[in-house]
């Protein structure tokens, strides 16, 4: 879900580079484009990461006919019993979330940076001490990461319910998940979770970004046939962050199948409930699945994370670039 501003080929960078209103734009359209081109990934991703596989209980056995299902075995029943459409599901409430946290995303650590920069620049005058660059790329993408997260969660919490559901529907129109959730669970049903969404992403944001920047320079002289040295270490970084922070995503992922609706959801019948908070949470899922518990669905993350910073990077430049060269929202 994370879509991370890059910088150009030039010196100037995207904190600065652009309107208020073209940056969010442009963020936007990042993150709009992202989503659609791996949404069948996030849906295996997310299928996966709903497995439940206890090691104590004799009836959870690693037998062939109760292991856990692979990826291919994954896609192939999706295909089987819900049709390609099926790889799509729960896409329209993750269009509005990409779309909408691309633009909080990027405007946030656009401003947050300028801010950072501005005190900087008067702490190297007055006390001779500037902020390291290294800090404010952290701060900026923790603050960011925690405003977009916050500001658009009820759309993710949808769009994991959505993926989640197998031939038989939870809800059937978005309207319904809307009433359904108000009505059974209240307004902070949209918010299960939550608190393992800001410990990701908070984390996340802080290492991609802090990654990003010290990768950059060394990578900056490399010329490669599938990429500049700018992409490489945007690939990099995203990777090594998202392998950091992955049990929390699926913590984050049990918690919003709780409720009411739990059994209904594909994998929901065997799972546990979890109604304890984050570090119970991830206490129980170790407990009774091991450590690979946390791990399920991490080599299809990992795949999505290349194109999807590809795409989103690629996507930011160029719809700012556009903007910019047609004097679109200058002022």
């Amino acid at each position: 879900m994370f879509s991370m501003p890059a910088r150009s080929a030039s010196s100037k960078s995207n904190t600065s580079k652009g309107t208020r209103s073209q940056v969010i734009i442009a963020g936007a359209a990042a993150g709009l484009v992202s989503r659609f081109c791996i949404a069948p990934l996030d849906v295996l991703k997310i299928r996966l990461q709903l497995q439940y596989h206890s090691l104590s209980d004799p009836l959870s056995s690693p037998t062939p006919a109760r292991r856990p299902l692979g990826v291919l075995q994954v896609a192939r029943d999706i295909l089987q019993h819900e049709g390609i459409t099926g790889f799509w599901k729960g896409n329209v409430p993750a269009e509005g979330l990409y779309l909408s946290y691309g633009a909080v995303q990027f405007w946030a650590y656009r401003t947050t940076t300028q801010g950072l920069t501005t005190l900087s620049d008067t702490l190297q005058r007055d006390y001779g001490r500037a902020i390291p660059g290294t800090a404010m790329s952290f701060v900026a993408g923790a603050a960011a990461g925690t405003a977009a997260t916050t500001a658009t969660y009820p759309l993710d919490l949808l769009r994991t319910r959505f993926a989640a559901q197998g031939p038989e529907r939870v809800y059937p129109s978005l309207l319904s998940s809307l009433r359904s959730i108000t009505q059974l669970e209240g307004p902070s049903g949209f918010f299960r979770g939550l608190g393992a969404g800001i410990g990701q992403i908070v984390p996340y944001m802080g290492l991609f970004f802090s990654l990003y920047e010290a990768l950059k320079p060394v990578l900056a002289d490399t010329s490669l046939p599938f990429g500049s040295g700018d992409a490489v270490a945007g690939v990099t970084a995203s990777v090594l962050a998202k392998s950091a922070v992955f049990p929390l995503d699926t913590v984050r992922k049990r918690l919003q199948v709780q409720g009411p609706t739990r059994t209904k959801y594909v994998g929901g019948q065997r799972m546990p409930v979890y109604e304890r908070g984050v570090i119970k949470t991830l206490g129980m899922i170790v407990k009774h699945e091991g450590a690979r518990g946390l791990y399920r669905g991490l080599s299809v993350s990992l795949v999505k994370a290349a194109p999807a910073s590809a795409v989103t990077m690629w996507t930011y430049e160029r719809a700012l670039g556009l903007m910019q060269s047609y004097d679109v929202l200058e002022t």
